[in-house]
């Protein structure tokens, strides 16, 4: 059985940055893709950008498209989410989903504020 668990988050001034990591286990990394949702309080959660499993083909919302970035390392079995030029829009509970087959699995979440 998968388990993610993601870290990273934090409180942060509009404009700043902060990397998010996570750490998946249970499964080999190499054969799992992985996704970054969002949920703001009283919005619905949102996909925002995703990494596949073998050849690192990566996507993004709209919203994010420029400013956050989305890599692996295999090797640590982590993946990361930079986020850049952060917004107070950005301000939600961030999720890491894991993929494998027709199986989903979810990490517990953490929280990015972006206040000044």
């Amino acid at each position: 059985q998968l388990q993610l668990v993601e870290s990273g988050g934090g409180l942060v001034q509009p404009g700043g940055s902060l990397r998010l990591s996570c750490v998946v286990s249970g499964l080999t990394m190499d054969y799992i893709a992985v996704g970054w949702y969002r949920q703001a309080p009283g919005k619905e959660r949102e996909g925002i950008s995703c990494i596949s499993s073998k050849e690192n083909t990566t996507k993004y919302t709209s919203s994010v498209k420029g400013r956050f970035t989305i890599s692996r390392d295999n090797a640590k079995n982590t993946v990361y989410l930079q986020m850049n030029s952060l917004k107070p829009e950005d301000t939600a509970v961030y999720y890491c989903k894991g993929v494998s087959g027709p199986y989903e699995y979810w990490g517990q979440g953490t929280q990015v504020t972006v206040s000044s």
